[in-house]
């Protein structure tokens, strides 16, 4: 037997009175917790959910997601997380895919009404069978006439569950893509999957009984799932939930509860390390003291940014890398190894990388390929796609990322770029990463992002569009003639559009196709 859920039930069962989660200035023990998961695994059952039948999920950073997280799993069943940020009709997409059979979702609130789109999305699905509402208060009534609320779904039910036994290969949680290329696919990943990539990322961060993480990475995505939420139970470690990100809310958490680990993707760091607390509110010598790692993931993080942080809350600011696809971490700037700014660092226990050319041929050090992976993290596929499974291994038996990198004479890997975001200008490669570092080396620029656009002569123009710092003024042409002199001339950007923010995803990436398609507008 293998299970998920085993993570947090032996936990509970070796620390009942442990702080498992803190949110909102409440806190909940292990033994609580565990307790109401085991009250939503018997809802399930008895509403006849069985084993590998899939549970969709729709809720932010609550204590409710890992209740029913777990709680989905202890019954056997397939959790499926969905962005909270989706509409009705990608619900309903959802939900037919992965053949969900019950529906969990969060009320939200009057700017972000999560209950009104998922039973939108639910009824026009037509192929799940349960819907029920969470409340932020489980004892509320139900904001919809004639939908159960969560509380009402397990107010009867048993605190005590017997685990339904899984196998390792039997498929614990479907992550969807986030379809930049077509629909979304679900890619199924394993209860061995998960659970080992969990047991990694607690050695990656050396975690003991005593860690304690601020999580403000969405838990519907894989970052914060397996090397926050997974990771730090199996640890009996507590959490600290953040439903969105702000500076403020980051630090008071940090200040207020002595945490230890904090993860994030580079927006986020970012956002803190552009933070003007005016009114000193927040002692970062107190939290640079108890604060003994941070971890970056989900795209680059820029060495201004990386060097910046480093030195304002005196911690190792460690980047790693990896996809939904593989459960997701992959490589990592290890603690025991040296660490190389700019570098995703090595493969983490029990996981193959390489870098393959277009033949599916290892490049030699310093040559840039593509990305591929193999070991105990990689998917079984995506749920009912065999064609676009098949494609993702190119009849090999590595999964391709679609990835640019390359690797050092000592098996450090570096991210180049996506495949996709390439841009190829009068036949020469741009990557549209290297300009943002150069662009962000700007005293006046805080944050950059890179496309290419169509262009008759060239095939593609580089365009950028930059947000400047508190206080700066500087016209794209002066930014053009400055970039002119940084680099090569096929790179530099010939368009530059300076903005107040630029568009980003819930887990705080920013959203080039959203830039591309307001540039092809115009």
């Amino acid at each position: 037997m293998l299970n998920l859920a085993s993570i947090f039930d032996y936990s509970a069962k070796n620390n009942p009175q442990k702080k498992a989660i803190i949110f909102a200035n409440k806190q909940f023990t292990y033994g609580q917790v565990n307790a109401l998961i085991n009250q939503v695994a018997n809802g399930l059952k008895s509403v006849g959910i069985e084993k590998n039948d899939k549970v969709a999920l729709s809720c932010p950073n609550l204590p409710y997601f890992p209740i029913i997280y777990y709680g989905i799993l202890k019954a056997g069943a397939v959790v499926v997380p969905l962005n909270v940020l989706l509409k009705g009709r990608e619900i309903a997409y959802h939900l037919k895919d992965s053949e969900a059979k019950a529906y969990f979702c969060f009320q939200g609130t009057p700017e972000l009404p999560m209950a009104q789109e998922g039973l939108e999305g639910f009824r026009a699905a037509g192929t799940c069978n349960n819907f029920w509402v969470i409340t932020p208060d489980p004892a509320s009534p139900s904001p919809i006439d004639g939908i159960k609320t969560m509380g009402m779904f397990i107010a009867n039910q048993s605190p005590e569950f017997d685990m339904v036994q899984t196998n390792p290969e039997d498929t614990a949680v479907i992550l969807y893509t986030s379809g930049t290329t077509g629909l979304p696919k679900g890619a199924e990943l394993t209860h061995s999957n998960m659970l080992m990539n969990a047991i990694c990322c607690r050695e990656l961060l050396n975690l003991t009984h005593d860690d304690i993480h601020t999580i403000v990475l969405p838990l519907f995505h894989s970052f914060g799932q397996t090397f926050q939420m997974n990771a730090g139970f199996s640890m009996s470690n507590t959490i600290v939930l953040i439903p969105r990100f702000t500076p403020e809310a980051v630090l008071s958490s940090m200040q207020d509860e002595n945490v230890t680990v904090f993860a994030g993707v580079p927006t986020m760091y970012w956002q803190l390390l552009m933070y003007n607390d005016k009114e000193n509110k927040y002692d970062i010598q107190k939290i640079s003291k108890t604060l003994r790692i941070g971890v970056s993931g989900g795209a680059s993080l820029p060495l201004e940014i990386l060097k910046g942080i480093g030195e304002k809350y005196n911690i190792p600011i460690l980047e790693g890398y990896g996809l939904s696809e593989t459960s997701p971490v992959a490589t990592f700037n290890q603690l025991h190894k040296e660490r190389k700014p700019g570098s995703i660092g090595t493969p983490i226990w029990g996981v193959e990388v390489k870098v393959f050319d277009p033949q599916n041929k290892e490049v030699p050090p310093g040559q840039i390929g593509e990305i591929v992976i193999r070991g105990h993290n990689v998917m079984k596929g995506y749920y009912k796609k065999p064609e676009a499974t098949k494609d993702a291994f190119k009849d090999t038996t590595w999964f391709h990322t679609g990835d640019l990198a390359k690797m050092d004479d000592e098996g450090y890997f570096y991210i180049v770029d996506r495949v996709k975001d390439m841009i190829i200008r009068g036949g020469f490669n741009v990557y549209p990463r290297e300009i943002e570092e150069v662009l962000m080396s700007h005293p006046s620029i805080s944050i950059a992002s890179v496309i290419g656009i169509p262009n008759e002569q060239y095939g593609e123009e580089v365009k950028a569009f930059v947000v400047l710092k508190n206080g700066q003024t500087i016209t794209p042409e002066e930014i053009i003639e400055w970039s002119k002199k940084q680099m090569a001339a096929y790179k530099y950007p010939r368009i530059v559009e300076i903005r107040q923010a630029l568009p980003m995803t819930a887990t705080g990436k920013i959203l080039k196709k959203d830039l591309k398609a307001e540039a092809l507008e115009n």
